[in-house]
């Protein structure tokens, strides 16, 4: 633990040069006196970096000093290797330190490049955050234990509720591996040489097999997921022609996504949508919009929001004893 503070401690003074003992100690959450016993300990091993008294002073390193700190051991590699996860999915595969440790380093290895030192880096202007809106969801399974088990590349039999059921039911697919999309988990595996997607959040239990992954050849993680996600995202052949305010167009966009075909203006305050569906049974989507939209084709496209619409309103009604 003590080499890991001393080597924050250095990384944090190549950056910076000069660092006040009270800041040093609020970073590395020891107390002060840990912090002047740490650089007396790095002198003494002939670091150049001393204590300098005064009002503006604190833990200086020697001015053109460059320490050899900026390598990155293989668990830090691993994390930015999975750069597009945020910090709480880092944390639950294990990687959360690694990937602090990595960041570090590269300060440090930017603060010895003056080129680097006169512009922002990207990670000082853009922030990349894969957590959904509004979302409380968690996996039933502790996701860093089910990646390090996936590293076997053995078969797995999993307990996995269907959305359509009440209750899990067990079944053996050989993984790809997991997949991060839009702040939820999914494992990606084969069942009967078929590609399936599997929400970690219905997924209550898997036992690793004695038995090597049966994977098809050629494909990886990545080819199966694409073509899985193309798949969900197909648009279907179900074209429905609609009516929509024109202030609901943006609300539409982010709730429709690849679904809206074309637009086109309409009445005043209106647009016309069109929108692909896999089935008429998926225009229940559209009652979110309530009154703000009218699907005028197909009939029965229509016919199926009436009847939707008619059993909210009986649902709704004024209870007896309320009349």
């Amino acid at each position: 633990m003590k080499a890991s503070r001393l080597l924050h401690l250095l990384l944090l003074l190549q950056t910076r040069q000069r660092v006040t003992t009270t800041e040093l100690a609020e970073r590395l959450e020891v107390s002060r006196r840990t912090i002047l016993r740490d650089v007396e300990a790095l002198s003494a091993a002939g670091v150049p970096v001393y204590a300098e008294r005064g009002r503006n002073g604190g833990i200086v390193l020697v001015d053109g000093a460059r320490l050899n700190a900026s390598h990155l051991d293989p668990g830090e590699l691993e994390a930015l290797s999975v750069s597009g996860l945020d910090d709480a999915l880092l944390s639950r595969l294990g990687l959360g330190e690694a990937r602090q440790a990595a960041d570090r380093k590269i300060a440090a290895r930017e603060a010895a490049t003056p080129a680097a030192r006169a512009s922002a880096r990207l990670s000082d202007i853009i922030l990349v955050d894969s957590r959904p809106w509004l979302s409380g969801a968690i996996a039933e399974v502790d996701v860093a234990e089910l990646a390090w088990a996936l590293r076997g590349r053995r078969r797995l039999r999993i307990a996995y509720r269907r959305s359509a059921d009440a209750e899990p039911a067990a079944r053996v697919v050989d993984p790809y591996g997991l997949v991060a999309k839009a702040g939820r988990w999914y494992l990606v595996a084969d069942v009967e040489a078929g590609g399936r997607l599997f929400s970690l959040e219905r997924l209550s239990g898997y036992e690793v097999l004695d038995r090597p992954a049966e994977l098809r050849e050629g494909e990886t993680l990545r080819t199966v997921w694409t073509a899985l996600s193309a798949r969900t995202e197909s648009t279907g052949d179900v074209i429905v022609t609609a009516r929509l305010r024109a202030t609901r167009l943006d609300l539409a966009r982010r709730v429709l996504g690849s679904r809206i075909r074309t637009v086109a203006p309409a009445d005043e305050g209106w647009c016309m949508v069109t929108l692909g569906y896999p089935e008429i049974e998926a225009v229940r989507q559209l009652l979110q919009f309530g009154d703000h939209i009218e699907v005028l084709a197909p009939d029965a496209a229509r016919h199926r929001l009436r009847e939707l619409a008619q059993d909210l309103v009986e649902r709704h009604a004024p209870r007896p004893e309320s009349v």
